[in-house]
């Protein structure tokens, strides 16, 4: 283990290793090459290339050197890692808010994420950034354990316009919030009213806050005192196939909500 911990110190103390390795793990490349690709000098690439050859990580080949096959092993591996710590480094404000749980996909889906978060200036970011894909979406899904006002208004709106259909899986908890509300209890019953939106209640708890509009997957994350703290949102292909089959998985085992239910 020491000798690999090592080997991954030589190649981390040096971002020109790290750049020929990768290069010319992907194809050949002659000094010039590498010289105009990574700027070293000389000197420089010329004991890069020998460390490697010692190394038996790349070989010379006729006009310049390619990688080997443990060569291109290391730098596959290497630049997985390098991929981990960028993502990590992303989500390690926002770690403590990830119910990591409840999310059935590996975090460096979240590689192209955006995160985003309150900020003095813009203390309701996350929403906002909610409600920007909510006002362009044609197609909604939401589970949830808390349904805010803006989101809710913006969805009624297109929905009784004829611009969104919706669906939606609320927690009993959710669904009593809107119901104590006289102004989000107006906006839910208006929005049962009509055929383009259909809203469940599930009697178990929802440990997540998801939007799905349209091919974009939206999180908002709360700390345990319920206060908004980020929201993270991606169209990755896993986690979209994620948050489809956990919106199924609840609304099947959900009830529609019932008018009467919102009725003070």
């Amino acid at each position: 283990m020491e000798s690999a911990l090592s080997e991954i110190e030589f190649l981390a103390l040096s971002p020109n290793r790290v750049a020929v390795l990768r290069r010319l793990a992907q194809e050949p490349h002659t000094r010039t090459d590498l010289v105009v690709a990574t700027g070293a000098s000389q000197a420089t690439l010329g004991r890069i290339l020998r460390d490697f050859e010692e190394r038996s990580w790349i070989r010379r080949i006729e006009g310049g050197y390619v990688a080997t096959a443990t060569g291109t092993l290391v730098a596959e591996g290497f630049l997985d890692l390098l991929e981990i710590m960028e993502i990590e480094g992303e989500l390690r404000p926002i770690v403590r808010y990830l119910p990591a749980d409840e999310l059935g996909f590996d975090l460096r889906r979240f590689a192209d994420a955006t995160i985003t978060v309150p900020s003095g200036t813009k203390p309701n970011a996350p929403v906002k950034r909610v409600l920007d894909f909510l006002r362009t979406a044609t197609e909604v899904r939401v589970f949830s354990h808390a349904f805010n006002e803006g989101s809710l208004r913006v969805i009624e709106k297109r929905v009784n316009a004829g611009e969104m259909t919706f669906e939606g899986v609320l927690s009993r908890s959710a669904l009593d919030a809107v119901a104590d509300d006289a102004g989000l209890r107006r906006r839910l019953g208006s929005l049962l009213e009509t055929s383009a939106a259909t809203v469940r209640v599930r009697d178990g708890e929802i440990p997540v806050a998801v939007t799905v509009a349209d091919s974009v997957v939206h999180m908002l994350l709360r700390d345990e005192n319920g206060i908004l703290q980020a929201s993270v949102d991606t169209d990755d292909v896993a986690v979209r196939d994620w948050a489809r089959e956990t919106f199924e998985a609840y609304w099947e085992a959900a009830k529609q909500v019932d008018p009467d239910e919102l009725t003070h």
